[in-house]
């Protein structure tokens, strides 16, 4: 027997299912208005922008508060936020250019190739892209940390994909690409809880240590910041040229480091000077002499009877 041969489909309404609800839109508002096809094309590409835009935007102040809710730190937040409302605009992007008519199959195929040689022209910009990764994975440091990096210091604002925010200690904002963080030392001043400070002190070579030193314990441990556990410390560090340098140790709780610290160091200088302890600067001692004719050093005597000889003359004239 013979198979019966299926009805073969009918054009037209292939043609109907292979419309897409986009183009079945836009075939209904011309038929309804009348209008011409490309200013319902741009009007639709204007609208469907205007509502992507804003479902980003709602999306990425969700994501936000998930985030939030999760306990994620500041720093990683404003990543996760900025990389989703870049690829939230992309995708609207290229409806919008859907929706125009532009072909975006192989839109997206020049666009892959341009791609691929804007990223080899742009190889810093990606290194900096991977280094603002590398930061928001590793978090050697945390948004309102105090740090040190590449020779600047200040407080870490926010890690943006290609750059780091910091606030200076005068107010004023400093830059730093990201590929430059990731390959110098960073210092965190903030990291620990507690933090030591090391105050050098010079005295002179006929002042006493062991009183120097109850001076500085006794300014360590009458100051109500300084911690008892682990207890402050005076060390000699060095016998230098004009001054037998010191150094007193105190351990203080981090936000304390910088108020405590100049407390301490004006305390030294009133205890010394109440105590007697004096705090040399440095100095030389200078000797000059006098040499006659066959490289003799001549006596000060004589230095000075040459000299008051020399000053007559020109005294009488």
């Amino acid at each position: 027997m013979t198979q019966p041969t299926p009805p073969s489909p009918d054009p037209g309404q292939a043609a109907v299912e292979a419309v897409s609800p986009l183009e079945g839109l836009e075939s209904s508002l011309v038929e309804a208005l009348g209008a011409n096809p490309w200013l319902v094309r741009i009007a639709l590409a204007v609208a469907i922008g205007l509502a992507g835009w804003w479902v980003v935007k709602l999306l990425t102040r969700g994501l936000d508060r998930v985030l939030a809710r999760a306990g994620m730190e500041q720093i990683l937040r404003d990543f996760l936020r900025n990389f989703a409302r870049v690829l939230g605009l992309v995708v609207v992007l290229v409806a919008v250019l859907d929706a125009v008519g532009v072909p975006t199959t192989s839109l997206l195929a020049v666009l892959g190739a341009a791609g691929l040689a804007i990223g080899l022209a742009l190889k810093d910009s990606l290194s900096n892209i991977a280094s603002g990764v590398m930061l928001i994975v590793l978090r050697p440091f945390r948004a309102g940390d105090a740090v040190e990096i590449a020779g600047r210091e200040g407080v870490v604002e926010r890690v943006n994909i290609f750059q780091t925010l910091l606030r200076a200690y005068q107010n004023h904002d400093i830059i730093l690409p990201n590929s430059q963080i990731t390959t110098q030392p960073i210092v965190n001043f903030t990291s620990r809880p507690q933090r030591r400070i090391d105050l050098p002190v010079g005295i002179g070579y006929e002042d006493d240590i062991r009183k120097a030193r109850e001076v500085l314990l006794g300014l360590a441990g009458a100051h109500d910041k300084v911690l008892r556990d682990p207890a402050p410390e005076v060390l000699v560090t060095a016998l230098a040229e004009s001054s037998v340098n010191l150094v007193l140790r105190a351990w203080v709780q981090t936000p304390d480091f910088v108020a405590t610290r100049s407390d301490l160091t004006e305390g030294v200088h009133r205890g010394f000077n109440e105590s007697g302890i004096s705090i040399p600067f440095p100095q030389r001692d200078l000797h000059i002499y006098h040499h006659d004719g066959e490289g003799k050093a001549l006596p000060i005597t004589q230095v000075v009877a040459l000299a008051e000889s020399e000053a007559a003359p020109r005294k009488g004239g």
